[in-house]
């Protein structure tokens, strides 16, 4: 029966060794729990598919300053014809770039100094959910291996074996990213830049981020819908030879580039008896700037002391973790839906020539003031609710926004 006393190789069995993975193991091994953390790769942070921003409360969490490229104090945002919308004072820190292969290495290693083990090159193959416990088939180094868990977490990521092996459902919206890493482009130091228009990123934006020294992070990202047709890279070689801003990248250099999903909406339940999602295999990536280690580090952080007393208890049915999951994670997805319906609303679903209109508003120096008095890259809905409720020219969209927001 549940709760009853009998000896298991693991606590818990977590997939996924990236910083989301990293950071529940630290938290769980924190506890007391004897955490199995378990990578595909021989190695950690590779592939590295992301911006590789960290925000000023997450990077608080994990203390990892030491890995940061560069501060970001601000964004200088450029419009469909080339309005320029500044946000940010200098000084104050919005972000932190990091080199995410330090990164990711760091948060794992605070795992195993809090008694976490970790296994590279291993991956699960199959799973049976028990009343007690859950088997597991790992193969590690091309070998396999039996082993048992009270819990398994996903923390594997936008295309995660976990919901997919368990049939968890899928996250709202799975956008298409791509970056690449250069050198040659002349940026203003602590200030990212990003740029929009339908031949660029339709619907999203694209990114120019600098990463130390002469290098800068480029990227972009959509959804296949609004892509319709297109390529990414074919987008991205629009943005580089955009005549409004090609000079800008007539010298850079690629040094590397990269590709992958971006999952935003959590899954309609990211828990069944003995398994829970965490991070972007919930599809936690934030609808409004795609990152996904914030909410990673919000979604275990509001569990995860419940979570460690049901561990020590063996109590892990499906009822459990719904009763301690439940209230945090709906809060987490309604205030991820409400930001999406916002980002659509100013945005996602506008035509370029809408967009011009929206920059120009944007560009006021009011409202700058505005989006600098409430804006919080972590907290998009109160910018977007103000902007709604204080700048004349978008009161037309308050009663749909309503509408939205109502629904989502």
């Amino acid at each position: 029966m549940e709760g009853q006393t009998q000896t298991f190789d693991w606590d818990v069995v977590i997939i996924g060794a990236g910083p989301v993975g990293g950071h529940t193991a630290n938290l769980l091994a924190q506890r007391g729990q004897r955490v199995l953390l378990i990578e595909e790769h021989n190695e950690i942070g590779r592939p590295f598919q992301c911006a590789g921003l960290v925000t000023p409360n997450a990077m608080k969490q994990v203390g990892l300053y030491d890995t940061i490229l560069e501060e970001i104090d601000g964004a200088l945002i450029h419009g469909p014809s080339g309005t320029l919308v500044p946000v940010g004072t200098g000084g104050t820190i919005r972000t932190y770039v990091v080199c995410r292969k330090l990164f990711d290495e760091a948060v794992v290693k605070q795992s195993m100094i809090s008694g976490a083990t970790l296994w590279l090159n291993s991956k699960p193959t199959d799973a049976v959910v028990n009343q007690d416990y859950v088997s597991l088939r790992i193969n590690k180094n091309g070998k396999d291996i039996e082993l048992t868990t009270k819990l398994l977490i996903g923390c594997d990521g936008a295309h995660s074996w976990t919901r997919r092996y368990f049939k968890m459902g899928r996250p709202k919206e799975l956008m298409i990213g791509f970056q690449t890493e250069v050198v040659g482009y002349q940026f203003r130091k602590r200030w990212l830049e990003m740029y929009s228009g339908s031949e660029i990123a339709p619907g999203f934006f694209a990114w120019v981020i600098p990463s130390g020294n002469d290098s800068c992070r480029i990227g972009l990202w959509s959804t296949a819908e609004r892509l319709d047709g297109k390529s990414i890279e074919e987008c991205y070689h629009n943005l580089l030879n955009h005549p409004l801003w090609k000079e800008r990248f007539a010298d850079i250099k690629e040094t590397a580039r990269y590709c992958g999903p971006v999952p935003s909406g959590m899954v309609r339940k990211a828990y069944k008896n003995r398994v829970l999602l965490i991070g972007d295999a919930a599809g936690m990536a934030k609808p409004t700037t795609g990152g996904g280690i914030g909410p990673g580090f919000e979604q275990i952080n509001g569990i995860v002391d419940k979570l460690s007393v049901a561990i020590m208890e063996n109590k892990l049915s499906e009822e459990n973790l719904k009763s301690i999951a439940r209230t945090h994670f709906e809060k987490m997805r309604k205030d991820q839906s409400r930001a999406r319906s916002l980002r659509n609303l100013l945005v996602s679903d506008c035509e370029d020539t809408e967009l011009d209109r929206h920059f120009e508003q944007f560009a006021r120096p009011e409202v700058i003031s505005l989006i600098n008095e409430v804006g919080d890259i972590e907290k998009p809905v109160p910018l977007g609710m103000a902007l709604l409720r204080r700048v004349p020219a978008f009161r037309k969209l308050a009663l749909k926004a309503g509408m939205k927001l109502i629904f989502s």
